[in-house]
């Protein structure tokens, strides 16, 4: 590649993650499904036409900032996966992970929230299908918790007879998750009841590692 061309590709790509830093900023103050084109252009101080050369319409700007959710959760849940010790730690750590990451990056959750709530057609024959590529990416996301879940069963501190661990990774993602949006949106009735949402969640948490762990063990190798 030449000098040139290696200037050309460096703009494009600058170009396109000016383009996705005002689609956040759009996305996060005036909400998916209600900002426009127009204005994700404006925000970036560049021409509607010149946002279409990148994303081909607002679908593909929202897959574009679950993608960089879903890399960001992935680095997240590494780093609270290397941080811990045992394998219940880490699924402990990545749990509280993905609670951090809920409250400190709202627009990445709400995107991935708005992706999930939507069918969506894996093609795995066509390597330009979009959602495709959101899969492999959650693919990546899961592969840490499934390394903590072996971990785990290696060194004692959860159980021994867990079968598909991709499959208890969504699991857990799922109860997370679901557990998340109810705390953002029941948390009036939650304090009325005499508890946070920040024990709601703690609790929840808990209570998914009472299931995984040996009886007894408290998640200690």
């Amino acid at each position: 590649m030449s000098y040139i061309t290696e200037r050309r590709e460096e703009e494009k790509e600058r170009r396109r993650e000016e383009i996705l830093d005002a689609a956040e900023v759009v996305f996060s103050d005036k909400g998916f499904d209600t900002a426009t084109m127009d204005q994700v252009a404006r925000q970036a101080r560049v021409s509607r036409a010149l946002v279409y050369v990148y994303f081909k319409d607002k679908d593909a700007l929202h897959l574009a900032v679950c993608l960089r959710g879903l890399q960001l959760l992935r680095e997240l849940f590494q780093q609270a996966r290397e941080n811990a010790k045992t394998g219940a730690d880490q699924v402990r750590a990545i749990g509280r992970a993905y609670m951090n990451f809920s409250e400190q990056h709202p627009t990445y959750f709400a995107a991935l929230s708005r992706f999930e709530a939507q069918e969506h057609d894996f093609n795995q024959d066509d390597p330009c299908c979009e959602t495709l590529e959101m899969m492999q990416a959650g693919q990546k996301v899961h592969e840490q918790t499934v390394l903590a879940l072996a971990q785990g069963m290696a060194d004692g501190s959860l159980r021994n007879d867990l079968k598909n661990l991709i499959q208890i990774s969504i699991t857990l993602w799922g109860y997370t998750h679901g557990t998340i949006q109810l705390a953002q949106t029941k948390f009036k009735f939650m304090e009325a009841m005499g508890f946070s949402k920040e024990q709601f969640m703690s609790d929840a948490l808990e209570l998914t590692m009472h299931a995984l762990c040996k009886p007894g063990t408290g998640g200690q190798a």
